[in-house]
């Protein structure tokens, strides 16, 4: 028999003490849109308004420019960075390409103040449009980070010291050029693998060994890789990696790469611009862009059917959503979303049908690719947080009936030109009650814990 001794009281004391202090429900936020994939943030414990007068910032880090969202996991902040080398400026018009040359960086920094613990950097000239800075947030898992450059450099790095494990090159492995705005797509970790959208022939989706690096398979061939990230969803019984490309939306088997289903679009998408997460809805898959607008799938069979789709290829002629990198949350049978020119809307699932638009969380008037970023709170839905390009937070709940906005509050200056005018467009973290944001000149840290 082996008997416990009873902890001492001063050790039972503190025990005591570090539960009460605990936050309620503290989660990371290892990946985009959060630890699973999915864009809602189910902490408890959080504010029910924002402060009248402006936050209190935690801590603030200096921070080069990038559209690259941070990563939060077991104590630390992941994001990445641009450095111009010296000399060196972006075109005056964003969407410019030349090759200018600097620096690239991944950032660990500690998440209870904003050190520095470490950097990898590496030399990265850019030849796309919008040359701020990367556009990927990292994906942590077990002890590893995973990130991807603008220029099609991946890597694999130890999370505790940042160290290279293996790095990967797309643009001198599958002999690609890169896409205009640069390789976007959100690395995916899934079991022994982590998958990334690449391009090519025969390698727009490549699979890779997570410890190793070593390419386990690579499928689909499309003349623009676009930029949306790979998903995986259950749909009639099977785990699918949905793949949407300009050509077509494809559903893959995650562990060989095995096409299972192909629906082509008609047309292809304007310059390449897949750019919204798909989302799934049941047995319903739904993907919007910029000028091709909408369309909804009913996933029931190794045939997908057309719920609805747009029929006006525009970016002001709209119909349905015409959304241009929003990834749009999907509540009691609505789509809320921004569209081509700001205006968030409500639609009827099944059908498409406009409900209801309203300026209010994004630009607050038209602008050509207005912009927020949408994210669920709470089971139930409530209530949304909402990340304006304005640097505003936002607490609101959307309802079939209305937009009704409960509070707001400045969270980080827009100071990004690209769209010609001020914005920021880098979706933020939300882990253990805390809002992390990046700008192009700095990273922020606010508390969103409801006072006890």
């Amino acid at each position: 028999m082996i008997h416990r001794s009873s902890p001492h009281p001063a050790a039972l004391f503190l025990i005591l003490i570090l539960v009460a202090v605990a936050p309620l429900g503290a989660a990371d936020w290892p990946q985009w849109l959060g630890t699973y994939r999915d864009a809602v943030w189910r902490e408890k414990g959080i504010v029910e308004t924002l402060p009248t007068n402006g936050f209190s910032y935690r801590w603030r880090t200096p921070l080069g420019g990038g559209y690259s969202g941070p990563a939060v996991a077991k104590g630390r902040v992941y994001v990445m960075d641009r450095q111009l080398a010296t000399g060196a400026t972006n075109p005056a018009n964003a969407f410019s390409r030349g090759e200018i040359p600097g620096l690239e960086r991944v950032l660990c920094l500690k998440e209870s103040d904003g050190i520095l613990l470490w950097q990898h950097t590496y030399d990265c000239a850019y030849t796309v449009s919008y040359a701020a800075g990367p556009r990927v947030t990292p994906s942590v898992h077990e002890g590893k980070v995973y990130t991807l450059g603008s220029e099609g450099n991946l890597f694999c790095l130890d999370a505790a010291k940042g160290t290279v494990i293996w790095s990967r090159d797309f643009k001198k492995e599958y002999g690609i050029k890169t896409p205009v705005w640069g390789f976007a797509g959100h690395p995916l970790v899934d079991g022994n693998k982590v998958i990334c959208l690449a391009g090519g022939e025969g390698s727009v989706a490549v699979a890779y060994e997570k410890n190793t690096g070593k390419e386990l398979w690579r499928a689909l061939t499309a003349k623009e890789p676009g930029y949306a990230p790979p998903m995986i969803y259950n749909f009639f019984g099977k785990r699918q990696l949905i793949l949407w490309h300009p050509e077509s939306v494809n559903s893959l088997d995650p562990e060989t790469g095995k096409v299972y289903w192909t629906h082509p679009h008609l047309p292809s998408i304007r310059f390449g611009m897949t750019i919204p997460s798909p989302q799934k809805s049941g047995d319903l898959l739904f993907l919007t862009t910029f000028y091709n607008g909408s369309l909804m799938l009913r996933v029931d069979s190794d045939t997908p059917s057309v719920v609805w789709q747009s029929k006006k290829v525009s970016e002001k002629d709209t119909d349905g959503l015409h959304s241009v990198m929003a990834t749009p949350l999907i509540q009691d049978g609505h789509i809320y979303s921004p569209c081509s020119y700001g205006q968030f809307r409500c639609l009827k699932l099944l059908t498409g049908d406009r409900v209801w638009e309203t300026f209010a969380p994004t630009s607050g008037k038209s602008e050509r690719w207005g912009h927020a970023f949408v994210i669920k709170h709470g089971e139930k839905g409530d209530r949304s947080f909402i990340f304006s390009e304005q640097g505003d937070l936002i607490i609101a709940r959307l309802t079939p009936e209305r937009y009704e906005e409960i509070s707001r509050a400045r969270l980080i200056d827009p100071d990004n030109r690209d769209a010609g005018r001020n914005v920021v467009w880098s979706h933020p973290a939300f882990a253990n009650q805390f809002i992390y944001a990046r700008n192009d000149k700095e990273i922020v840290c606010v508390s969103l814990a409801r006072s006890r």
